[in-house]
């Protein structure tokens, strides 16, 4: 169900269950961290992470599930949101392609992607006002953070799904293609030029960015922290090939280190 192969510095992580629109069960979760867990291992500088055929992921995956004897929240609190939180700490830059439903879990997996690609007809919300369930998996804060109390409840309210086009344009992800082949082709090409980018300073990147959603920094507090960082970046191999190359007006060689 979790499939996992990398390809020179890229790990590509793809969910493939299409015939359940990859809805993820306790162990494909448990898979998929280990999957990641796998890739860390590998020390790859860029990661995708995709769903076979016509969903990205459409949740949970609650066929079997008894809601009498339900553990919600060992299934949430207990194994989905540390899976989420190693996929927001994964330390090269993260991509997602997405397509279809991206719902519950499934756009859990987005959030704590760095880079978020979908197709225009992406389906993108809160579909559990006809459950008597919650948006779970983060979705409260991105919607919020992005739309405002009002449009969150709105959808939730009504179990409207934006399309991956008016989800681009909201802000809550990074472009939006035509096709579902064109989202995939992207993102791979993306990750690939990431992975040959100088993926230490892009890691520093990304985590001032978590500083700034988790912590709420100010403009100062902020800056320390970037001053600090690039401090770090002056004893990489990378800092010095990239002012080396500059100098030398040639393109850099980066080695993520």
């Amino acid at each position: 169900m979790i499939d996992l192969a990398i390809d020179g510095a890229v790990a590509h992580i793809t969910l493939n269950n299409p015939a359940k629109l990859n809805a993820l069960d306790e162990q494909a979760v448990r898979d998929l961290g280990d999957a990641y867990a796998e890739a860390e291992r590998a020390g790859v500088r860029a990661l995708v992470l995709a769903g076979e055929g016509r969903a990205f992921c459409a949740g949970r995956d609650i066929s079997g599930v008894d809601p009498r004897d339900d553990d919600v929240l060992g299934y949430l609190d207990g194994i989905v949101t540390p899976v989420l939180q190693r996929m927001s700490a994964f330390p090269a830059p993260t991509f997602a392609a997405a397509q279809g439903a991206c719902l519950g879990v499934g756009l859990g997996l987005l959030i704590a992607t760095d880079v978020v690609y979908v197709a225009d007809a992406a389906k993108i919300g809160s579909p559990f006002a006809a459950l008597g369930a919650t948006l779970d998996s983060g979705g409260h804060a991105l919607f919020v953070e992005r739309l405002g109390a009002h449009r969150t409840l709105d959808l939730i309210y009504t179990g409207r799904l934006m399309s991956g086009s008016e989800a681009v344009a909201a802000g809550l992800f990074s472009q939006a293609l035509p096709a579902d082949d064109d989202v995939l082709e992207a993102t791979r090409a993306a990750a690939a030029r990431a992975a040959q980018g100088a993926t230490a300073a892009f890691v520093a990147s990304k985590r001032l960015v978590a500083a700034l959603r988790d912590e709420r920094l100010g403009l100062w507090q902020s800056m320390r922290q970037e001053n600090a960082a690039q401090a770090a970046l002056c004893d990489t191999d990378d800092y010095r090939e990239g002012f080396a190359a500059f100098q030398e007006k040639r393109p850099p060689l980066f080695e993520g280190h």
